[in-house]
């Protein structure tokens, strides 16, 4: 049965596409549909989801000047969750049960995605969820529009090993579920690959961490042991930016050890001197450096809406760019903005990207996403030194960890389930 999902995953377009929905003709009676967007302008991750929601408005405006959907006008509701979990939770619910929105674009980290969920299946909602994350998760609730660890770590440490030959690895990470989830799935893939627990070093530090002085000089230490040695960085939030800086003070070089981070991209560049950081990576799946008419067009349309040309676009935004099409095509295809129908309907939607291909909802409420490794440049652009020949689908569980690899998401009826045994042939409910 997995040898069969797995031949599923590689023939998952052609699949998705003979999907049939039945779904009701007429949207509710309200005078605009109401988008809700759910990121913290506020407090240690600003520094990352301000520019989402800014990105969440321009592509209102762009529909609304497109005549709107389903004859009405778009309305944006934006509310401030401020780098605070449970805060999330209260402001899914605000956005829901009184604003009545049609569907919520937002968070970040697993841990706000985390406080929401449990709001967003009792009130039967949407959420698009753009960033990188952890995996070991499908709800029907939830679109995942950002990278499973198969789109993003795994082939990142495929890349270390293979083509910069490391083979000693440093997982260091901020102390929340996404990073310690990665880490436990990259340390048993490293261990399934041959290497040594000595070979391996575990770090994490908590949300807005700023002193790295220590933890920088023990990673140099560890990487003094005539091994290539490689950071694999999960460090989330504005701690990035000392990071990189201690980095540098340090005389840290990427010929001497190699960077590659998952949560750091153009924006968070923007704010520091990157020229100490030239030749660190960073594993995504788009850049702004990009070289396509949909990308152009995405960033001139960027620059004209925030009214400053020197606005950087990332991943995130293009996962925005990505869900909040293929919200407007499912609400088209079913004929209503009511979350039971459009869930249905997203899956087997295919929308362009912006690296000149397209992305297609699979049944497990993840998209195929190309993988792209990016080198630090001077001007803060990344330049792609790896991608993959194609798309690759998310898994939304790790064939790595022994609770998971048996498990397969498929919300198309009649299983409809998003944790299902292949051994057990059992659902253990929808999510975990």
């Amino acid at each position: 049965m997995k040898m069969m999902m797995r031949h599923l995953k590689s023939t998952a377009l052609a699949a998705v596409a003979a999907v049939s929905i039945t779904a009701p003709a007429l949207s509710h009676a309200a005078d605009t549909i109401k988008v809700g967007v759910l990121h913290s302008l506020s407090g240690t991750m600003a520094i990352s989801e301000t520019t989402l929601k800014d990105t969440v408005l321009m592509l209102v405006d762009e529909q609304n000047k497109k005549g709107g959907l389903l004859g009405k006008k778009l309305e944006a509701v934006v509310v401030d969750p401020a780098s605070n979990w449970p805060l999330f939770a209260e402001k899914a619910r605000e956005l829901i049960s009184k604003e009545k929105v049609d569907v919520v674009f937002g968070c970040w980290t697993s841990v706000s995605r985390k406080s929401v969920l449990p709001v967003f299946e009792e009130l039967n909602s949407i959420l698009f969820y753009p960033v990188q994350y952890e995996g070991e998760e499908s709800s029907k609730n939830v679109f995942y529009t950002g990278a499973a660890p198969n789109q993003q770590a795994v082939p990142a440490v495929d890349y270390l090993m293979n083509d910069l030959k490391v083979k000693r690895w440093v997982l260091a990470g901020t102390d929340y579920v996404y990073p310690r989830t990665t880490n436990k799935i990259l340390e048993a893939y490293l261990k399934a690959k041959g290497v040594k627990d000595e070979d391996i070093m575990i770090n994490y530090t908590p949300f807005g961490h700023s002193d790295w002085q220590s933890i920088v000089a023990d990673i140099k230490k560890f990487g003094s042991a005539g091994k290539k040695t490689a950071v694999v960085s999960t460090i989330n939030g504005d701690a990035n930016v000392p990071f990189y800086k201690e980095l540098g003070n340090q005389g840290i070089s990427a010929e001497e050890i190699p960077v590659v981070a998952f949560s750091v991209g153009e924006e968070e560049l923007s704010g520091i001197d990157t020229k100490p950081l030239v030749g660190h990576l960073a594993a995504w799946n788009y850049f702004m450096s990009v070289d396509s008419a949909a990308n152009s067009d995405f960033i001139q349309s960027w620059h004209k809406f925030i009214k400053s040309d020197e606005r950087v676009t990332n991943d995130p935004m293009e996962a925005h760019y990505i869900g909040f099409n293929m919200w407007v095509k499912a609400v088209e295809k079913a004929g209503t903005t009511d979350p039971a129908a459009v869930q249905e309907a997203l899956i087997g939607v295919a929308v362009p990207n912006l690296s000149g291909g397209y992305a297609a909802m699979m049944p497990n409420h993840h998209i195929s996403k190309p993988v792209l490794i990016g080198e630090i440049q001077e001007d803060g652009q990344f330049a792609v030194v790896w991608e993959t020949p194609g798309t690759v689908v998310g898994d939304a569980w790790s064939d790595y960890l022994p609770g998971s690899k048996d498990l397969i998401a498929d919300w198309r009826k009649p299983l409809s389930c998003g944790n299902y045994n292949v051994k057990t042939g059992k659902c253990s409910g929808q999510n975990f």
